[in-house]
C-alpha cells in the first residue's frame, strides 16, 4: 500500500479477514442446509461475470471468502482490481467442490457488488473533474464495519482517503467549536493548529483560521462563489477542501474554483451496487 494511504497492509489484511469471518457467520450460521443435500465430492467450476460495466473491486475479499471455506478451492482471475469491465465480461473462474463454492457464493458476490459500486462511483466523480487539479476524497460516512473495505475501493477508483477514524487525524468541526463558545476561542486553546484540519462555515471563520496559521481548512457548505473568494483570500497558504452539497451536477464548478480537494460522502454512503453473477460452467476443470 502506498505510503500516502492512511491504512497499512496489516490493517487491510485484518479488515478483510474480519469482514469475511463475520459475513460467513451471518450467512452460514451452523451449516448450509441446501448444499448439504448435494452428493458428496462433486467437483466443478463456476464463472463469475460482471453483468454491467464498471470498475472491478473486491478480489482480496473473494479470495479470503473461499479460503476460509475450503483451502482447496482455486480461483483463476482474468482481470485485476481497478480495471474497467465491460457488461457480461468474465472476471474469474472458481474451481473446487461445488458444495464449498456455493457456500461462499453470496458472500463473495456481496463484497464484489458493494466494493465495485464504490470504486465505480469514485471513478465517475474523478472523471468529472479530470480537467482540474482537484482531488476526490472520501469521508467517514461509511457502512459500519466496512470502512477499510470502502476506503480501499475509493483508492481503486482513483480517489484519495481522508482519515480512517477519530484515531489517526484531528478535524475540528462545528460541535467542537460549540464546546469552546466561539470559533476564535477554540483556535486560541488548541495547540499545533498547523497539524490539524479545521472546518470553517463562512469567510469570517476562514480569515480567523488563516490568521492562526491553520494549514488544512475544510470549507463547509460553501457556495461556488464563496469557494472562489476563499481560494483568492488563501493565496496558497493553506490546503483548501470543499465539502457539503456537492454532486455530479455541480462538482466541476467547485473544482474550477481552485480548491485542492473535494470530499464526497455519497461515494461511500449512497451505494449503487454493481450486478454480478456466478453460474456453473460445463467446461472441463482448469
Amino acid at each position: 500500500m502506498d505510503k500516502k494511504n492512511r491504512f497499512t497492509q496489516t490493517m487491510l489484511a485484518n479488515a478483510i479477514k474480519t469482514n469475511i469471518t463475520h459475513a460467513l457467520k451471518e450467512d452460514l450460521g451452523e451449516a448450509d442446509l441446501t448444499s448439504n443435500l448435494l452428493k458428496d465430492g462433486i467437483k466443478g467450476q463456476v464463472q463469475i461475470k460482471m453483468k454491467e460495466k464498471g470498475i472491478l473491486c473486491g478480489k482480496p475479499w473473494v479470495e479470503e471468502c473461499f479460503r476460509q471455506i475450503d483451502k482447496d478451492i482455486r480461483i483463476k482471475w482474468l482481470v485485476e482490481d481497478g480495471e474497467n469491465i465491460k457488461k457480461n465480461q468474465l472476471i474469474c473462474v472458481v474451481e473446487g467442490l461445488i458444495a464449498s463454492i456455493l457456500m461462499g457464493e453470496r458472500v463473495a458476490l456481496n463484497f464484489l457488488q458493494l466494493l465495485s459500486g464504490t470504486a465505480t462511483s469514485t471513478a465517475h466523480f474523478r472523471n468529472l473533474v479530470k480537467s482540474t487539479s482537484a482531488k476526490i476524497f472520501d469521508t467517514r460516512k461509511t457502512i459500519p464495519g466496512l470502512r477499510v473495505a470502502q476506503k480501499y475501493a475509493v483508492l481503486i477508483g482513483g480517489g484519495s482517503n481522508q482519515r480512517i477514524g477519530l484515531f489517526d487525524h484531528i478535524l475540528l468541526k462545528e460541535n467542537h467549536k460549540n464546546t469552546f463558545d466561539s470559533f476564535k476561542n477554540m483556535l486560541q486553546n488548541i495547540e499545533h493548529l498547523e497539524q490539524v484540519q479545521v472546518e470553517v462555515e463562512d469567510i469570517k471563520e476562514l480569515k480567523e483560521a488563516l490568521s492562526f496559521g491553520v494549514k488544512n481548512i475544510l470549507l463547509d457548505n460553501f457556495s461556488v462563489e464563496d469557494c472562489k473568494k476563499s481560494v483568492k483570500l488563501n493565496n496558497g497558504e493553506a490546503l483548501l477542501e470543499a465539502s457539503g452539497n456537492i454532486n455530479e451536477e455541480n462538482i466541476l464548478h467547485y473544482a474550477r474554483t481552485g480548491v485542492d480537494r473535494i470530499s464526497i460522502g455519497a461515494i461511500t454512503k449512497n451505494i449503487k451496487a454493481i450486478d454480478f453473477s456466478m453460474l456453473f460452467s460445463p467446461q472441463k476443470p482448469l
